[in-house]
């Protein structure tokens, strides 16, 4: 599947929910993290699209709208592995209580 990492700045957190109420980005799996949450020293979150061709280009065109930086391959990969890094962590945990 096709993904995209915008940064979203503090200011703009609130226009992630302007973009969802478009019914094509809407359909996508979407996640939002923040820098913290990754250990990464900025004050921004990152907001993961990841689906068709189709709602990964209507994300991106929306996004400029809404003053979402769309991060380089290299800088999306990194925070990409952090993400999942993230969500395996969690998934094990799960599976140690429920075990």
């Amino acid at each position: 599947m096709t993904y995209v990492i915008f940064e979203v700045k503090s200011e703009n957190i609130g226009k992630i929910n302007d973009l969802l109420k478009d019914d094509l980005v809407n359909r996508q799996s979407i996640l939002t993290r923040d820098s913290s949450s990754l250990n990464i020293d900025k004050n921004v979150s990152y907001l993961k699209i990841e689906g068709s061709i189709e709602g990964i280009k209507k994300a991106k065109e929306l996004a400029k709208e809404f003053e979402f930086k769309k991060l380089s391959v290299k800088k999306a990969e990194e925070v990409n592995k952090k993400i999942e890094e993230q969500e395996n962590s969690a998934a094990d945990g799960m599976g140690m209580i429920f075990g």
